[in-house]
C-alpha cells in the first residue's frame, strides 16, 4: 500500500497533527489516541488531555452486541506502566491500519469481535489560497461505519472529552441549535482578555443521540467505572449535570450520536472539536510590555490576539461554522488531496512534499491579529525554538508562498516594516509583540539578500504590482546596506559586487572573506533587484544592479571555483581577517594559529544554494551551468554518506548508524581542514538536503537527488521517528518545507502572473508514461497532465488563470489549443504557445499534439 500507509510495526512514533494554519493542533497517535494537545499558543509535546477519546457500540433487538473505544493495541514490547488515560484498559480494537495523506489521517480499525467495519477520518480543511477556511481552530472527526452483518444494527458513536481548559474553575454545558448538538467546555471566573482564558466545544450534526455533560464524580476511578458501565449498555444515556465546578478538578463530558444502519449499508457520524485560546503573549523573552512604547487595548499580559479569534467569537462559533460547511470544506480538501497525490513523482519525494505541510499546522506557526504570518524555526517540547520568522531559515520554506501566497507576502511586509533598520539592515528575527525593541539581531547575508530574491518571487506568484511598489524603497535600502558605511560587517565596503567582509549566516557564526555560498546570494539579490527595477521603471537602479551583478558573477565563477566545486577564499592563518572586526576573541584559535568556524577548502552542501533559489524564482544565471553541475556532483561524491554511523559527529545527531544522508561540509582528501571547522559540519540537516536534492533533479541528476530524498524520508518511517515531524533545531522544523521544491523541480514549474506566463518543463524519464503534477500559484490551483501521445491537459480546480503564454517544454508540436473547451488561436514559440490576447481559463487548457 506504499509509503503513506503504516501498520502496527511502524506506528509507535506517529503523531499526526490536526489543526488550522497558525491555530495549533492535536496529534493523532499511531494507535488512534489523541495526544500532543498543542492548542495553548505554545508547544506541548507528549501531552494528553484526561480521558479524551472516541468510542462506538453496536446493538440490535437482542441487546448490546459490542462496545469499544476507538484505539488499538500498542506495539510490543511495552515499556513500563501503560497510562490508564490511553483507554487501553477498556475494550478496544486489536489493530488498525493508519493511512496518512496529509492533511487527512484515515484509521481503519480491525477486530472480528466488532459487528461492522469502522473507519475514523481526522482532518482539518487544507485548501490552497483559502487561508481563512484553512485556519479553523479545530479537529474534524468523521466516524464511518459499515454494517457487515445480515440484519439492521443500531450504532452509537461517542465523543468523550475531559474539559481541556487550564483555568482553576471550569464547567461543561450542553446546547442544541440549528441542527447541531454539543458540549461547551468553559473557563469560569476569568477575564476573557487574560492570556490563560480559553473555551472548547465538542459538537456533532447528528440529530439523534444522547449527552452527558458530566461523568460521575467520585473517588479514585469511580468516574471511569461509571462511564463504561453506562456506555456499554443497551440503555440510552441519562444526562448528568452538576451546578458548580470543583476547583482544579477537570470534569469529562460525553456526546453521543446514534444511527440505524442496514445490512451492507455505510453511514457517517460527524464530530468537530474546536478551541478558542484567543490571547497571545510573549512568554519566551521576558519582555516588560508595561514599560514599552506600545499601547494596547488589552491588559499587558495579552498584547495580541490569534487571527482565528478575529474570525470566530469563540469555540462555539468555529464549531458551528465547521459543521455547517463540513461537506464543502471536506470536498475542497479532498480535491486538494486528490490533486497533489495524483502527482507522478517518486513516492518518497511526494511523501516529503506532503508530510512537511504538517509544519504549517504545528505550533511552529502563528497568525497575528491581522492575519499576518509568523513562524518559529521549530518547536521544543514546551517552548518555541528560535523566534522571529528567522529570515535565513524560512527562506528555504517553499510550501507557503505557492499554497498560501498572501501569507508569504505578509512575511515580507513584516520584515521590511519592523525588522529593517534605518541603515537598511534587516534583523534576522522579528520580535513580538510587533514594534518591540531590544538588542539588535544580526543582519544575515543569506537571510537579508535572500529576502530580496523572494520579494521578486512573491511578486511573480501574485502579479501584485502595487504590493511590489510598496516594497521597492525597502528593497533598495536592503541592497545598499551591502556597501553602506553604517554596515559594521562591511560586506562590500568597496562596492565591487564582491562580499569580502564579515558575513553572519544560518549556521550561527560568521564567514570572513569571499565565499561562493553567500556571494551567490549577493549576485542573486542584485539580479532580482534589477528585474524589479525593470518592472517599476527605475532605470538608474537597474543599471547599477546589473553592473554590480556582472562583476560579482565574474568573480564568483572565476575566483571561487577550484575545478570541482565552489569554496571559500581565505587564509585561515591570517589573523588580520578577524582583527579587522575586533573578533579575535571569538574566532581566533590561539593554539593552532587559525581562524575558527570557516569553510576554506571544504565542499559545502549550500555552496550553490542561491542558484536553486534563482531557478525557482526565474532569475538570470548566477553560477555558470557547467560548474553548477560539477559542484552538485561533488556534493554527492563527498558529502553524501551511505552509513552515517561511520562518521565522527560532535554535533547534533539527526541520522545515525546505518542511516544515510548528506552532511553539511566535507573536506576531500588533499584539502586542508581547519582545526576547528565550520559549525555543524557533520550534521545532516533535512532542509539543506532537500534543496540539494531538488537542485540535482533540476540539473538532470535525478538518481543522486532521489538517493538523498530516500535517505531523509527513511529516517521518518513511523517506527523510528514521526513521519510528520521533521527535526532540526526542534520539531516541525520550518526549513524542511524546502521539500516542496521537489514538486517544482520535477514539474519544472514556470510562473509570472503579472506577465501572464505559466507552464512546465517536466522531468520525464520515459515518454511512454504519462506525467501528472499538482500546481498552485496566486490566482488558482489544479493539475497538469502530459500524456504519452504528446498532448497536454491543464485543469484549473479552483480559481482561474489569465494567460498570454503557456510554456510546455517537452518538444510537442502543437496542432490546436482549447481553453475551457473552446478552440483558441495561438502562435508557435520556442517550447511554448503565445496568445494574441490574454485568455482567461476557469476550467481547462488543452494542447493537442500534431
Amino acid at each position: 500500500m506504499g509509503t503513506f500507509t503504516y501498520y502496527k510495526d511502524r506506528q509507535r512514533t506517529i503523531s499526526f497533527p490536526v489543526g488550522g494554519l497558525g491555530s495549533g493542533c492535536i496529534g493523532i497517535a499511531g494507535n488512534g489516541c489523541l495526544i500532543d494537545w498543542q492548542v495553548y499558543n505554545r508547544p506541548a509535546m507528549g501531552t494528553r488531555n484526561g480521558y479524551s477519546h472516541f468510542a462506538i457500540k453496536a446493538q440490535d433487538e437482542t441487546g448490546l452486541l459490542d462496545a469499544r473505544v476507538l484505539v488499538s493495541d500498542l506495539e510490543k514490547p511495552y515499556m513500563g506502566q501503560v497510562d490508564e488515560k490511553t483507554m487501553l484498559g477498556m475494550p478496544h480494537f486489536r489493530e488498525l491500519v493508519f493511512e496518512g495523506r496529509y492533511p487527512a489521517a484515515k484509521l481503519s480499525f480491525l477486530d472480528e469481535r466488532f459487528p461492522g467495519k469502522v473507519t475514523l477520518r481526522y482532518y482539518n480543511p487544507f485548501i490552497p489560497l483559502n487561508d481563512k477556511d484553512s485556519s479553523i481552530p479545530g479537529l474534524f472527526a468523521d466516524i464511518i461505519v459499515e454494517n457487515t452483518s445480515d440484519h439492521p444494527i443500531r450504532y452509537t458513536a461517542a465523543g468523550v472529552i475531559t474539559n481541556p481548559n487550564k483555568g482553576t474553575n471550569t464547567s461543561n454545558h450542553y446546547f442544541e441549535d440549528k441542527g447541531i448538538r454539543g458540549i461547551r467546555f468553559a473557563t469560569d471566573g476569568m477575564d476573557e482578555r487574560d492570556a490563560g482564558y480559553s473555551d472548547f466545544t465538542l459538537a456533532t450534526d447528528s440529530e439523534e443521540g444522547d449527552c452527558q455533560e458530566y461523568w460521575f464524580r467520585g473517588n479514585w476511578r469511580d468516574h471511569v467505572e461509571t462511564y463504561w458501565r453506562e456506555f456499554a449498555s443497551k440503555q440510552p444515556l441519562q444526562n448528568r449535570r452538576y451546578e458548580t465546578g470543583i476547583p482544579d478538578y477537570k470534569d469529562t463530558g460525553m456526546l453521543c450520536a446514534v444511527q440505524d444502519i442496514g445490512p451492507g449499508e455505510k453511514k457517517e457520524f460527524h464530530y468537530i472539536l474546536t478551541w478558542n485560546v484567543p490571547n497571545c503573549n510573549n512568554y519566551w523573552s521576558g519582555l516588560d510590555i508595561s514599560t514599552s512604547n506600545i499601547h494596547y487595548d488589552m491588559c499587558d499580559r495579552t498584547p495580541w490576539k490569534n487571527y482565528y479569534a478575529v474570525l470566530f467569537a469563540d469555540s462555539g462559533a468555529s464549531a458551528f461554522y465547521g459543521l455547517e460547511n463540513r461537506a464543502r470544506l471536506w470536498e475542497e480538501t479532498k480535491c486538494f488531496m486528490d490533486a497533489v497525490y495524483s502527482t507522478t513523482i517518486p513516492e518518497e519525494a511526494l511523501d516529503a512534499v506532503t508530510a512537511n505541510l504538517a509544519i504549517l499546522r504545528s505550533p511552529t506557526c502563528l497568525r497575528l491579529e491581522d492575519g499576518s504570518f509568523y513562524g518559529w524555526e521549530g518547536c521544543f517540547d514546551d517552548v518555541g525554538s528560535c523566534e522571529g520568522t528567522c529570515t535565513h531559515v524560512w527562506n528555504y520554506a517553499y510550501a507557503l508562498p505557492f499554497l498560501f501566497p498572501a501569507l508569504a507576502r505578509s512575511i515580507r511586509d513584516l520584515e521590511f516594516t519592523y525588522s529593517q533598520q534605518d541603515d537598511g539592515g534587516v534583523e534576522f528575527r522579528l520580535r513580538l509583540p510587533l514594534g518591540s525593541t531590544g538588542r539588535r539581531f544580526h543582519s544575515c547575508v543569506d537571510g537579508q539578500l535572500g529576502s530580496v530574491m523572494l520579494t521578486y518571487r512573491d511578486y511573480k506568484i501574485s502579479g501584485d504590482r502595487e504590493w511590489l511598489e510598496g516594497k521597492w524603497e525597502s528593497v533598495k535600502k536592503a541592497i545598499a546596506y551591502a556597501w553602506s558605511e553604517e554596515n559594521p560587517d562591511a560586506w562590500d565596503r568597496k562596492k565591487q559586487g564582491v562580499l569580502d567582509g564579515r558575513q553572519h549566516h544560518t549556521l550561527d557564526m560568521e564567514l570572513f572573506g569571499p565565499n561562493a555560498w553567500l556571494q551567490g546570494f549577493y549576485v542573486g539579490a542584485l539580479e532580482a533587484a534589477a528585474e524589479m527595477a525593470v518592472i517599476l521603471g527605475d532605470g538608474e537602479a537597474e543599471a547599477e544592479y546589473r553592473a554590480l551583478a556582472a562583476g560579482g558573477k565574474a568573480y564568483l565563477n572565476k575566483e571561487l571555483f577550484n575545478g570541482e566545486y565552489f569554496y571559500q577564499k581565505i587564509d585561515v592563518c591570517d589573523r588580520s581577517a578577524v582583527d579587522r572586526f575586533n573578533a579575535s576573541k571569538e574566532y581566533w584559535n590561539e593554539e593552532k594559529g587559525q581562524i575558527k568556524y570557516q569553510i576554506a577548502e571544504g565542499c559545502g552542501i549550500d555552496q550553490v544554494l542561491a542558484q536553486w533559489h534563482g531557478n525557482l524564482c526565474g532569475l538570470p544565471e548566477i553560477f555558470e551551468k557547467e560548474k553548477v553541475h560539477k559542484a552538485l556532483a561533488s556534493i554527492f561524491r563527498y558529502n553524501y554518506k551511505p552509513a552515517l554511523g561511520d562518521i565522527y559527529n560532535p554535533w547534533r545527531i539527526f541520522a545515525i548508524d546505518e542511516e544515510s544522508g548528506a552532511i553539511m561540509c566535507e573536506w576531500p582528501e588533499g584539502t586542508e581542514k581547519p582545526a576547528i571547522p565550520l559549525t555543524y559540519a557533520q550534521e545532516c540537516m533535512d532542509g539543506m538536503q532537500y534543496q540539494a536534492a531538488a537542485h540535482m533533479i533540476q540539473e538532470g541528476m535525478t538518481e543522486e537527488g532521489e538517493a538523498i530524498v530516500r535517505a531523509v524520508r527513511g529516517k521518518y518511517r513511523g517506527d523510528n521517528r514521526n513521519p510528520w515531524c521533521e527535526i532540526e533545531c526542534g520539531s516541525y522544523y520550518a526549513r524542511s518545507m524546502a521539500s516542496y521544491a521537489l514538486l517544482l523541480s520535477y514539474s519544472g514549474f514556470v510562473y509570472d502572473a503579472a506577465a501572464g506566463i505559466m507552464g512546465f518543463r517536466p522531468v520525464i524519464k520515459s515518454k511512454e508514461e504519462d506525467f501528472s503534477s499538482f500546481w498552485s500559484m496566486g490566482s488558482g490551483w489544479g493539475t497538469v497532465r502530459y500524456r504519452k501521445d504528446g498532448s497536454i491537459w491543464l485543469e484549473v480546480i479552483r480559481g482561474s488563470l489569465e494567460l498570454k503564454r503557456f510554456v510546455y517544454g517537452n518538444g510537442t508540436e502543437v496542432a490546436a489549443v482549447y481553453a475551457d473547451g473552446k478552440e483558441v488561436s495561438f502562435m508557435h514559440e520556442k517550447e511554448a504557445v503565445g496568445f494574441p490576447e490574454t485568455i482567461r481559463i476557469q476550467k481547462s487548457l488543452e494542447l493537442k499534439a500534431d
